[in-house]
């Protein structure tokens, strides 16, 4: 995560933690979009229904409207709007591999995109 997203999470985090949990009674939530093409999208909400009835009108992002139709593929509750742009960072830093494998459940849920996977190379004899 870009250290600007990050200071701009923590500031975020520290006001709405001094906030009275009755006034933030709104459960932010993540969703991911399958787009027509294939590709992925990524987003925050406190109302998934209204946010995806907007994708699928094309009133919601520019991203979105030109690759309609598109299917609701994976949603997450995430808490505040502070854990809801952190957890949407993660998941937007993660490679395609990783969005799948969180979609589907798998071991790979959180690997980033900058992870690299250790590779296992040959051992070269000492001499």
């Amino acid at each position: 995560m870009k250290p600007r997203y990050r200071s701009m999470l923590r500031k975020m985090e520290v006001r709405e933690s001094q906030i009275p949990a009755q006034a933030t009674a709104a459960t932010w939530s993540l969703y991911i979009l399958r787009c027509r093409d294939g590709s992925f999208y990524t987003g925050v909400t406190t109302d998934i229904d209204r946010r995806f009835r907007e994708h699928a009108e094309g009133r919601a992002s520019r991203f979105t409207r030109t690759r309609r139709p598109v299917v609701l593929i994976y949603q997450e509750k995430c808490g505040n709007r502070a854990q809801a742009l952190s957890r949407e960072c993660a998941v937007k830093s993660m490679g395609r591999q990783g969005k799948e494998d969180l979609v589907a459940g798998g071991p790979a849920a959180g690997r980033s995109k900058r992870q690299k996977r250790k590779k296992h190379g040959s051992v070269m004899p000492p001499g």
